[in-house]
């Protein structure tokens, strides 16, 4: 019988030199392993990401929420869909995740978490996450909620083993959220009454959103191209060893990302949104062309943590700056 996440044999360490461990602290023991294989699981860092998404794309449509209940709900119900997708995802790619040091400790592919019960964990958070959307928001962002999904675990997951275009389809899986949060602030009828300005803006922010994904996942592409490749899977960076496709569609990605961003700051007419979103897009562009230039390890670590400062940056300057009044 498969033991539950994070109680595997090997977690039991009974004694510690010699000596007998006490309860108290083998059950903090457990209870950390058990923490530990939940965060590997849901990937909080992924999911934080897909909120600050559905925030950003909420606040741009429609101000700050008048009820704060039910925008809580929408969140969590946005986190335990984000969730279920880590967790299906995980089952998947078991098999490859074995070949990777980075992925090889993960609790479906040890055995810590069956087959079976991660499944089940995977449907009940799905659906329970959908059902709270639902309750919280109606049926439009649930059902944005579940398009994200399948396109994640329904056809980004299994085109890593088929093709290297799984980048351009895992993009819109990331850009997707921001339907989530322009469709619970009432998005469509916004826009049916006359305001444009929510839709604009949403659609920038999508478009930002995708087109950042390309430098950020190139940069993690090329760190562990090695690990990829032993896995099978299709990078771009193991197709093209020397590096100069995935700093290509980096580079061009990064610069198409300048004016996209700008138009975050149309409807708000805020300057200084303009002036934050010009610098945010400029340093992604610097990063981008350092690492087009050496293609080496120094360069994809400094596009990568370029990358999620400056998304961090544009989020946070497109709700305080750019929010809908």
């Amino acid at each position: 019988m498969t033991p539950p996440v994070g109680f595997a044999s090997a977690d039991f360490i009974p004694e510690r030199g010699g000596v007998a461990m006490p309860a108290a602290g083998l059950a903090r023991g457990r209870l950390a392993a058990v923490v530990a294989d939940v965060a590997q699981l849901v990937r909080p860092k992924i999911s934080l990401m897909v909120l600050a998404t559905v925030v950003a794309a909420y606040w741009l449509t429609a101000g700050r929420p008048a009820a704060v209940a039910p925008f809580l709900a929408l969140l969590a119900g946005t986190a335990l869909v984000a969730a279920s997708s880590s967790i299906a995802n995980q089952i998947l790619e078991r098999h490859s995740d074995r070949r990777m040091p980075r992925t090889a400790r993960r609790p479906v592919v040890t055995g810590r978490l069956g087959i079976g019960a991660a499944g089940a964990l995977a449907a009940v958070t799905l659906g329970v996450g959908t059902a709270a959307i639902v309750t919280a928001s109606g049926w439009q962002p649930a059902a944005a909620a579940l398009a994200t999904w399948l396109v994640y675990v329904g056809i980004y997951t299994p085109l890593k083993r088929i093709t290297p275009l799984n980048t351009a389809v895992g993009a819109v899986a990331g850009a997707l959220p921001v339907a989530i949060g322009w469709l619970a602030a009432d998005g469509p009828a916004r826009l049916a009454s006359g305001d444009g300005s929510g839709a604009l803006a949403a659609a920038a922010l999508g478009t930002v959103l995708y087109l950042w994904q390309f430098p950020h996942f190139m940069a993690i592409a090329w760190l562990y191209r090695d690990q990829y490749a032993a896995a099978d899977l299709r990078m771009l960076t193991v197709l093209d060893p020397t590096g100069l496709r995935a700093a290509g569609q980096s580079l061009a990605a990064a610069l198409a990302m300048v004016p996209v961003s700008l138009v975050l700051a149309v409807p708000s007419g805020s300057p200084r949104l303009f002036f934050v979103a010009s610098v945010c897009s400029a340093v992604y562009v610097a990063a981008a062309i350092r690492f087009a230039v050496r293609r080496d390890r120094p360069g994809a670590r400094l596009l990568l943590f370029t990358s999620l400062g400056s998304l961090l940056g544009l989020l946070v300057a497109a709700v305080t700056l750019g929010a809908a009044s």
